[in-house]
């Protein structure tokens, strides 16, 4: 059965496919003027070396490509091509780019001029290198004063940068190969991008302790390069591409194990009436947890929290009040008067999520951090304003807040945050390999908050709050854009198998509760009255919130993919028995071979449609 682009990603635009370079054993994906999964000899070297420019936001900027030119032969490849970004005001950027490749080397050079300036927080290259295999393996750093520093890439998430002042940076790709990665024309410095659930260390230009925005000054041309050298002393053969096509990927079951999580939905008082509409789908639905978003800030009051009474009152699970503490007064006036009109709406949720409302906004490295109480004072002041509820802290906003404000857990009952795959990049490949971040992500929280019960979400496609900038961006065209309040995929089997992904990723963590939707709204799970989709208004991802909602309390075992990043799985066992459940991350088909788990009918090999799901019980 052939399926539509619109059915897949939510648009009938689809990620071009990249062009492959190939100089020898040296290999890179061309998408967009940018290197995406640089290889050699079949192992991934880097993630991508790009050229970026962002805006004032932290937006990234989609450059216009022209005069594109491509040569290749056996052991060369060279790209050329011409880049302008319009920024605001009439202002221009134009990047002149070569990139230059040879069995042992790469070279990536830039040229940018703005003919009337050009207002950016950022422009230069950024280099990826990957996580998996590299996370806590040995890296040399020089600095650019020449000092030669012998060190590590983080295993737990680093808060700020782990390597300064960078000039290169060299590790070992594999046995007899190792790589070094040189930067040219500005200082670098590297961050850990695990934070924002990257799957990636990112080295980027212009150090963050430097003021931003910035303006590159008009006709003054502003050249980098980064280079890319091979040194390979194992003397092995080039080994063929390998070939995947029809080849399954392969399931065995693994010795972990534990209790799959409740399920919550998130409900903002925007999205209350909707909900409420929408209540025979929400019990459908069945989340054990419905958590509901107070911003005072925002002028939520004391009708949100009599809608939020309504459905806590006709849901058979438990409710959550987030509240987004404005802190322009003390702590314990702003909870105590929450309080009292959680008493005239006749609302009293099972837990409290509270957290300043600043602390939704970064503070990057270099910055003054903004005035807060102490969180003490404020977690003090939720015990004392919501007696005998539960007080849960964390950060409304990312992982990333919270690792670099750790809060005092010592009053709280349980920790929380959320993530974004779209903060940093917004192309297919870019957000489903976020999924790889997470396990990272949960065991650092883990290192940080031992065995303090621990929830995540809402962790959803669209960027519900920019924490980086003033606004998320608005996306009326439906493009795959960074930072957006709304995205395409949300709506399509992309989404559903990205939920069904993040919930095996975070499987580990032993959390209490998992939010990956809102019922209704850019964030939900029934779409709106304009808007097509395959099952009568509900998005895909319906099916994916609906089965894990169903799962909450059952045990589950660890299945080990041969290929994770394209296939992911767990058995799940209830009442009902043992069924083993198969998400395909890609938008192609693929073959998976699971007779190591014993599944209960005679075929042992499964054809997964793009981004599809499936659950076959197993044998006893």
């Amino acid at each position: 059965m052939t399926i539509d682009a619109f059915q897949l990603y939510g648009t009938h635009i689809v990620d071009p496919p990249p062009v492959r370079l190939r100089a020898g054993k040296l290999e890179a994906d061309l998408a967009n003027g940018n290197l995406r999964t640089i290889r050699y000899d079949g192992t991934e070297v880097l993630r991508g070396i790009s050229y970026l420019v962002r805006d004032r936001d932290w937006g990234t900027y989609s450059p216009e490509i022209a005069d594109l030119k491509i040569e290749q032969s056996d052991d060369r490849f060279e790209v050329t091509y011409l880049a302008r970004c319009d920024g605001p005001d009439d202002t221009k950027l134009i990047i002149d780019v070569r990139i230059v490749g040879s069995p042992d080397r790469l070279a990536f050079e830039a040229e940018a001029i703005a003919p009337t300036g050009f207002e950016t927080n950022r422009c230069g290259f950024c280099i990826l290198h990957p996580i998996v295999g590299v996370a806590g393996s040995p890296a040399t750093v020089e600095q650019v004063d020449g000092q030669i520093v012998a060190t590590r890439f983080p295993d737990v998430i680093e808060p700020w940068q782990p390597f300064k002042d960078m000039r290169a940076i060299t590790h070992e790709v594999m046995p007899g190969v190792r790589a070094e990665c040189r930067m040219e024309g500005d200082t670098f410095e590297m961050e850990d991008q695990r934070n924002w659930s990257d799957a990636s260390y990112k080295t980027y230009v212009r150090p963050l302790a430097l003021p931003w925005p910035y303006e590159i000054v008009a006709n003054r041309p502003v050249r980098q390069k980064t280079s890319l050298v091979i040194k390979d002393i194992s003397r092995s053969a080039q080994r063929p591409p390998a070939a995947t096509s029809g080849v399954p990927i392969n399931l065995e079951l693994g010795t972990r194990t534990g209790t799959m999580p409740d399920i919550g939905v998130i409900i903002t008082p925007e999205e209350a009436d909707a909900t409420l509409s929408a209540k025979s789908v929400l019990s459908e639905v069945a989340p054990r947890e419905l958590l509901f978003h107070f911003d005072p800030g925002a002028g939520h009051g004391i009708d949100a929290l009599a809608h939020f009474a309504v459905l806590a009152a006709a849901h058979r699970g438990r409710s959550t009040l987030e509240i987004a503490l404005p802190c322009k007064s003390s702590p314990s006036s702003e909870a105590a008067e929450i309080a009292r009109q959680m008493q005239l709406a006749g609302f009293r949720p099972d837990a409290i999520m509270i957290s300043p409302s600043v602390d939704r906004q970064s503070t990057p490295p270099g910055s003054k951090w903004p005035e807060c109480p102490p969180l003490d004072e404020v977690y003090t002041a939720a015990r004392a304003a919501f007696p005998g509820i539960r007080i849960g802290g964390g950060m409304l906003s990312y992982f990333t807040e919270l690792n670099r404000k750790r809060v005092p857990d010592g009053q709280l009952d349980f920790v929380s945050h959320c993530t974004n795959p779209i903060v940093h990049a917004a192309d297919d490949l870019s957000v489903m390999q976020t999924l790889e971040a997470l396990p990272f992500i949960t065991r650092s929280v883990r290192a940080i908050y031992g065995d303090k019960p621990y929830r995540i979400g809402p962790s959803t496609i669209p960027m519900r709050q920019n924490p980086y900038g003033s606004r998320t961006m608005d996306n009326p065209a439906g493009a795959r854009i960074p930072m957006a309040n709304s995205d395409p995929r949300h709506n399509g089997r992309f989404a559903e198998a990205f939920g069904f992904g993040y919930a095996i990723r975070v499987l580990d963590a032993g959390l209490e509760c998992l939010t990956l939707s809102a019922l209704s709204g850019p964030f939900g799970l029934i779409a709106g009255p304009a808007e097509p989709t395959e099952q009568g208004g509900r998005r895909p991802l319906f099916n994916t919130v609906h089965t894990l909602s169903r799962l909450a309390g059952a045990s589950w075992q660890e299945c080990v993919s041969s290929s994770p990043s394209e296939v992911l799985s767990f058995v799940a066992r209830d009442v009902a028995g043992a069924r083993l459940h198969v998400v395909n991350l890609t938008g192609e088909e693929r073959m998976v071979d699971c007779g190591a788990c014993r599944p209960a009918d005679a075929g042992k090999e499964l054809l997964l449609a793009p981004f599809a799901t499936a659950a076959l019980p197993l044998a006893d």
